[in-house]
């Protein structure tokens, strides 16, 4: 805890400069929204403006009676109030001399017209840009409904998902997930598995942030993809139901509400799902030398079976109007059993049929996460002036039990083996937050985060001997302790001169990591200081156009697993493993981009350029019987470019279109055990998508992905493409939706790739999943569709 000190002395020493600045005036002005009906108008937004230059002072939000109140030192002043279908309302004249200035009822009126368009128009955008980041959200692809996060976040522009469920980001792997803007233990150790149990009807939108500002973690070469969770703040009752059946086995059901009623919200989420994922592949390995050679096929079929549980409480209470207090509390519980059989044929140099060798796995995989989070959020007199303060504590742990048998059409001899993995993470953070406005558009940013995260992982193999007595097999035996600190600072200022906003930024990272292998007594300990600036520009050409230029210094620590020296013991001849020795890569990231408004659409388009150090590769070799070993090491420098864009173009009213794309070269270099590695590659991904109004309320999408073969640094990537198909319909009066869906409607998503090395060639294929037909039902309660869309864009919290 003595790391976490310095956190809380400045937590303590802001907060007590903040409430300084924040001067409590001595009165108030008070007064009652009604409709023209004289009902209460509940949540309408009331701003506080000087009547001598109409600066604004402050303000407030009505609550459920209409009642409202605006702090304020004596003087003249006037209101502007504004609500959703109701005219904007000006309230002249208000002075406050020694006294509270209660204003009593004010009539609000309706404007029908307003409403007509917000109905026909409030639909909230697939895709919204800021500064920093792109947003989208998920719910408007039809693709998206009934899936999981890896499948949503296939569907993002210049994101790829492989069959084995890891996430690139333009091309590279080093990409930083989080989920609600934090490090989560609902990532896991393993992000490609967990991202699986994230039931897609629990998430909001997507934000990708390519190259964030020093805000942000330094963590992820590529940047950061943040997964935005569903949360209502709404007055009363309401939420949301979703039911999914599928095949595969595909069963899910999940519920999202909120009940906030005067100063309290409580909010809770809970989603079960369980599938089923048959998958299958096949490879062909030739090696020769001098001394030997040989030739074998490998077919490969699984099938991945498992449910997920995930449920979330939490609370807001809203203290007053500049003081708010959230928890929440996470579990989640998932089982998975995996099943695989895979058949080796041997050949001779003839290409004879010599031997075939079958192997069998039975896998259970059970894994629980516990999070609590802390938040404290306080707005100040001063508009845009804030303080916030997190704290979580996530505990996760994992085990994988599985057992093998291996038999040979010509032995007698049965090979029975099992191996256990255990994962336990414990990991606690704190962060503090703070937002300091100097002009009408300028503001300063600081603030301090710590984290401790400690994992341990103990894995071991054993074999049955001719005795039937359980052996350890001693070259997979150990156990990792993985210890990391890491205390950052950042400080970052922002202004706008004109047409040109800037904002500049500063973080300093110190990180301490320990790795230990406790059985054969290895430590890695590294200890390390960097600075990390980062630059954002924007000018405004005009209204419909916008140009951005960024610069961003970042590193990507090894990822749990790339340390770990053991891995998944599934293929006798191939052993994926880690290096506990690799170091962090660095990158020196620049971009450019160009936001065009059009009347029926818009067109971002982007270049970028990547410096990077410390590059890791997975290197494969491959010994005289035919044991392939593939580990991570530090290898090269690498430099990409690449050119990128992103389409929304509405034809007709019933006719939306999107299209996004990124074309880009890659290329890496190094030395392994004085041999030269290098690759130097052009590819490409894309995704467009057609969404048509058929009848009133009925829509129909239609999605094509392909991903461009690439080079590697010791062989090809081949190409990927698949189709998605979506259906739906608004029924209940817009209350309800029923969604149809295929998932890769010609069952062509799959992972070929070619390694090639001196003596060496193998061509491998694999799908990870079949085709997918889905059907959903998803539930309003208390809130139509197209309210829900208003409410979307409009109310983003009542006291914020």
């Amino acid at each position: 805890m003595k790391n976490l000190l310095p956190l809380f002395l400045l937590l303590l020493l802001i907060n007590g400069l903040a409430f300084a600045q924040d001067e409590s005036p001595d009165y108030s002005i008070k007064g009652q929204l009604q409709d023209a009906d004289k009902k209460p108008v509940p949540f309408a937004n009331i701003a506080l403006y000087s009547f001598k230059d109409s600066t604004l002072i402050g303000g407030s939000t009505s609550d459920e009676n209409g009642s409202f109140a605006i702090p304020a030192v004596p003087g003249k002043y006037f209101l502007k109030i504004t609500f959703l279908s109701l005219n904007e309302k000006i309230v002249p004249n208000v002075n406050i001399v020694s006294q509270d200035t209660d204003i009593g009822i004010i009539a609000m009126t309706s404007n029908a017209r307003n409403l007509e368009e917000l109905v026909v128009r409030g639909e909230k955008s697939q895709m919204d840009l800021q500064l920093d980041k792109r947003v989208f959200n998920v719910g408007k692809d039809l693709s998206n409904i009934g899936s999981n996060a890896s499948d949503i976040l296939n569907n993002m522009p210049s994101v790829t998902v492989d069959v084995e469920g890891n996430v690139a980001l333009r091309g590279s792997g080093n990409v930083r997930i989080l989920i609600d803007g934090k490090q989560s233990g609902m990532i896991g150790l393993n992000p490609a598995e967990a991202l699986r149990q994230i039931p897609g009807d629990l998430i909001e939108s997507i934000e990708i942030i390519t190259n964030p500002s020093s805000r942000y973690d330094a963590e992820g070469e590529v940047g950061i993809l943040n997964i935005v969770m569903k949360k209502n703040i709404r007055y009363g009752l309401n939420g949301s139901f979703t039911g999914t059946l599928g095949h595969p086995s595909n069963y899910g059901g999940s519920f999202n509400l909120n009940y906030r009623r005067k100063k309290v919200n409580l909010i809770a989420n809970y989603g079960l799902m369980y599938r089923e994922g048959p998958g299958r592949g096949n490879s062909r390995q030739t090696y020769s030398s001098p001394d030997t050679s040989f030739v074998y096929e490998q077919t490969t079929r699984r099938n991945r079976t498992g449910y997920s549980n995930n449920v979330m409480v939490g609370m807001d209470y809203f203290l007053n109007n500049s003081n708010t207090f959230t928890t929440t509390l996470s579990y989640r519980r998932s089982q998975n059993n995996n099943q695989s059989n895979l058949e080796y044929r041997d050949f001779d140099d003839q290409n004879v049929l010599t031997r075939t060798v079958t192997r069998t796995e039975r896998e259970t995989e059970p894994r629980t996460n516990i999070e609590a989070a802390f938040n404290y959020k306080k707005t100040f007199q001063r508009k845009g002036q804030s303080l916030s303060f997190d704290a979580k504590y996530i505990l996760s742990d994992e085990t994988e039990a599985a057992k093998y048998n291996e038999f040979s059409d010509v032995s007698a001899v049965n090979v029975a083996q099992r191996s256990y993995n255990t994962e336990d993470e414990r990991n606690f953070l704190g962060q503090l937050d703070y937002i300091h406005p100097f002009s009408k558009n300028g503001k300063i940013e600081a603030g301090l985060k710590s984290s401790v995260r400690q994992l341990d992982n103990d894995f071991s193999v054993h074999q049955q001997n001719e005795l039937m007595h359980w052996v350890i097999l001693p070259n997979y035996d150990n156990k990792l302790a993985y210890d990391e600190k890491i205390h950052a600072a950042y400080l970052m200022a922002s202004n706008q001169f004109g047409k040109v906003f800037i904002q500049v930024g500063l973080r300093g990272e110190y990180s301490d990591i320990l790795t230990e292998l406790k059985k054969t007594s290895q430590r890695n300990h590294r200890q390390y200081f960097n600075l990390f600036p980062s630059i954002h520009l924007s000018y405004k050409i005009e209204d419909a156009q916008t140009l951005q230029l960024s610069y961003s210094y970042r590193l990507s620590r090894p990822g749990f697993r790339d340390l770990l020296p053991f891995s998944n013991f599934s293929d006798s001849r191939v052993f994926r493993s880690g290096n506990p020795l690799l170091n962090p890569e660095f990158t020196h990231s620049f971009e450019a981009g160009h936001l065009l408004n059009m009347e029926k659409g818009t067109f971002l388009s982007s270049v970028y350029y990547r410096h990077r150090l410390g590059v890791v590769e997975n290197i494969t070799s491959v010994d005289s019987t035919g044991f392939t070993t593939i580990t991570p090491i530090n290898l090269s420098t690498g430099d990409s470019y690449g050119f990128e864009f992103n389409l929304t173009y509405d034809p007709a009213p019933w006719w939306k279109l999107t299209g996004n794309a990124n074309i880009f070269r890659a290329m890496n270099e190094g030395f392994y055990n004085d041999k030269l590695y290098k690759s130097d590659t052009y590819s490409w991904t894309s995704r467009f998508s057609s969404r048509v109004t058929l009848f009133k309320s009925v829509y129909f999408q239609a999605s094509v992905n392909y991903r461009a073969p690439k080079k590697t640094t010791q062989g090809k990537d081949l190409s990927v493409y698949f189709i998605d198909l979506g259906l739906s319909k608004d029924i209940l009066k817009g209350r309800g939706t029923v969604t149809a869906s295929v998932r890769d409607l010609l069952n062509s998503q799959k992972r070929r790739s070619i390694v090639e090395n001196a003596g060496y060639y193998s061509r491998s294929e694999f799908q990870f999943r079949q085709r997918q037909f889905l059907v959903t039902f998803a539930y309003r309660l208390n809130r139509s569709k197209e309210k829900q869309n208003m409410d979307s864009k409009g109310d983003n919290g009542d006291d914020d």
